[in-house]
């Protein structure tokens, strides 16, 4: 089946594929001239070993590549090449690479040199260890002083670095094969990166503690070295080299059960007027929860809150009101200000979620908490000026910040985060791989907050804030760049499967309330004036945002994938009946066996195509 790349991923500009590396037993990807899913006899042993540049909002440069050159033979590979990234101030770094693959042994070293300096919040290595199957299991790290400890990969999302000055990290891959990742050249430390979603654990230069950003001194050559040392005591065979992956994905019914969560939209001020021409595309899906955002230091006043009144006036389902709350002065007046634009307004929501504004900037290891109230103060606020209505707190940025600044829930109804799957990266594997993290999330929250009433969003793969940096990252050529306000898979079919496959991962959380979306603008499921198709137009997200709604408390079952990071599933059971619903995470066919799922029908082969969902009905 042959499907136009924009109708996929909403530009014509298609992630190249990688270039396979192969020494006997030993493969990795290169793309962009960094290694992906390095794997031994078939196992992922590393997620990625990548040499990354970051400029002084962590947004992470494309560097030029030349003189690219590969030789392989059946037991060796070598790679090597020239990187260039341009900086402010005409300032550009060069970078000599080469990378080597034995049968037992990986090496990537770099030399990186600036002739005029060169301004970074990072430069160097970034080596990511994957969290299915190796999250809660034995490591050995080894320090820069020598020392060796055994310890293990944090289970629950561990908010700080869980290990620190480190030299080296082993770990078991399979039985009898043991994989050390050795770093040379600086000190490096280990981030539990599922904080951000990512489906990794990230050991990296240069420690938080130092200052950023940092320069690179002209004409000082820096020089890293990350080595991938196999120890084989299994006797295995090596795989052929022709054997296929992939074949035909079974789905099995399995044991656990609960109710789907109610689904909400984002409404900010600057997209009601747009929100408001499109009542009839937000009747048809239907949202249990519209999501207003207020944030009084951006201007929002009366007038927004007027909006919100008239939208909540034509839904017919509930409405929160999401404050960034000023804190500039006492949170008791600026709440009771807030309360009095809403009665002018004639606005009255059915939750309100608050948040210090200044919570929506991250703090780092080794930076000063910013000044904020005592949050029971904010809470308590809130309960005064708001009488009878219910109280959510948490964040208005995403789970990173959360775990970090654990909110008091003594006086909160519900708790919620956000998501964002692009902070690190945003090729096209490491969007759909960070599905894989959200069930950590969740269980991680579950963990510190008990059964409390839950809620996630607006999660969606543009950014709409970044704590990490002054700016989100304008992107008006519709690239695939981390941190973007802006990307081109919103408006392709790409975001429809990961809406959807985000849904499944993140059933076992037992929300209250989901929000993936707004109704217009770059976050929505209608496309406006600046979007690269038709105004008005229905963007494949619509599919999967309607779909959720119309599930929302329906009970679902979950189904087990033999390959769950291609194709997830669930059954849904309401007044209709029972159905198995389904969605490929992939750009390719997948051929999926359902039979055990009992379809109604007689045929127990799916062939789904790329990024598509099914639903079908089962037998009684």
């Amino acid at each position: 089946m042959t499907i136009d790349a924009f109708q996929l991923y909403g530009t014509h500009l298609v992630d190249p594929p990688p270039v396979r590396l192969r020494a006997g037993k030993l493969e990795a990807d290169l793309a962009n001239g960094n290694l992906r899913t390095i794997r031994y006899d078939g196992n992922e042993v590393l997620r990625a070993i990548s040499y990354l540049v970051r400029d002084r909002d962590w947004g992470t440069y494309s560097p030029e590549i030349a003189d690219l050159r590969i030789e392989q033979s059946d037991d060796r590979f070598e790679v090597a090449y020239l990187a260039r990234c341009e900086g402010p101030d005409d300032t550009k770094l060069i970078i000599d690479v080469r990378i080597t693959g034995n049968a037992d042994r990986l090496d990537f070293e770099a030399e990186a040199i600036a002739a005029t300096g060169f301004e970074t919040n990072r430069c160097g290595f970034c080596i990511l260890h994957p969290i299915v199957g190796v999250a809660g299991s034995p490591a050995t790290v080894e320090h820069v002083d020598g020392q060796i400890v055994a310890t293990r990969f944090p289970d629950a999302i561990e908010p700080w670095q869980p290990f620190k000055d480190m030299r080296a990290i082993t770990h078991e891959v399979m039985p009898g094969v043991q994989a050390e990742c050795r770093m040379e050249g600086d000190t490096f430390e280990m981030e539990d990166q599922r904080n951000w979603s990512d489906a990794s654990y990230k050991t990296y230069v240069r420690p938080l503690a130092l200052p950023w950003p940092y320069q690179i001194p002209a004409d000082r050559p820096v020089r890293q070295k990350t080595s991938l040392i196999i120890k084989d005591t299994s006797g295995s065979t090596p795989p052929s080299p022709d054997a296929a992956s992939g074949g035909v994905i079974k789905l099995e019914l399995g044991a656990r059960t609960g109710t789907m969560p109610d689904i909400g939209v984002i409404i900010t001020p600057e997209e009601a007027d747009a929100t408001l021409s499109a009542k009839s595309v937000l009747a048809e899906i239907a949202p249990e929860e519209l999501l207003f955002h207020f944030d009084p230091s951006a201007g929002h006043g009366v007038d927004a809150l007027a909006q919100f009144a008239v939208l909540a006036a034509a839904h017919r389902g509930r409405s929160t009101l999401e404050i960034a709350l000023p804190c500039r002065s006492s949170p008791s007046s600026e709440a009771a200000e807030i309360a009095r634009q809403m009665q002018l307004a004639k606005f009255r929501p059915d939750a309100i979620m608050v948040s210090p504004s200044v919570d929506r900037q991250s703090t780092p290891p080794g930076s000063k908490w910013p000044d904020c109230p005592p949050l029971d103060e904010v809470y308590a606020a809130a309960h005064a000026a708001f009488p009878g209505i219910r109280i959510g707190g948490g964040m208005l940025s995403y789970f990173t910040e959360l775990n970090r600044k654990r909110v008091p829930d003594g006086q909160l109804d519900f708790v919620s985060h956000c998501t964002n799957p692009s902070v690190h990266a945003a090729d096209d594997l490491s969007i759909m791989q960070t599905l894989e993290a959200l069930p950590f999330i969740t269980r991680s929250v579950r963990a510190i907050y008990g059964d409390k009433p839950y809620r996630i969003g607006p999660s969606t793969i543009p950014m709409r804030q970044n704590p990490y940096g002054s700016r989100t990252m304008d992107n008006p050529a519709g690239a695939r760049i981390p941190m973007a306000n802006r990307d081109p898979r919103h408006n392709g079919r790409f975001a429809e499967a990961f809406a959807f496959g985000y849904a499944i991962r993140v059933l076992d959380a037992d929300l209250e309330c989901l929000t993936l979306s707004a109704v217009s603008g770059p976050f929505g499921l209608i496309a406006g004036p600046d979007e690269p198709v038709e105004q008005g137009g229905r963007r494949p997200l619509f599919n999967a945002v309607h779909r959720l709604s119309r599930l929302a408390g329906s009970s679902w079952q979950e189904c087990v994938s033999s390959s769950p990071s291609e194709v997830l599933s669930f059954v849904a059971r309401n007044a209709a009946g029972a159905r198995l619903h389904v969605v490929n995470l992939t750009g390719e066919e997948r051929k999926v066996d359902c039979g055990a799922c009992r379809p109604a029908d007689a045929g127990k082969e799916l062939l789904l195509a790329p990024f598509a969902t099914a639903a079908l009905p089962l037998a009684d």
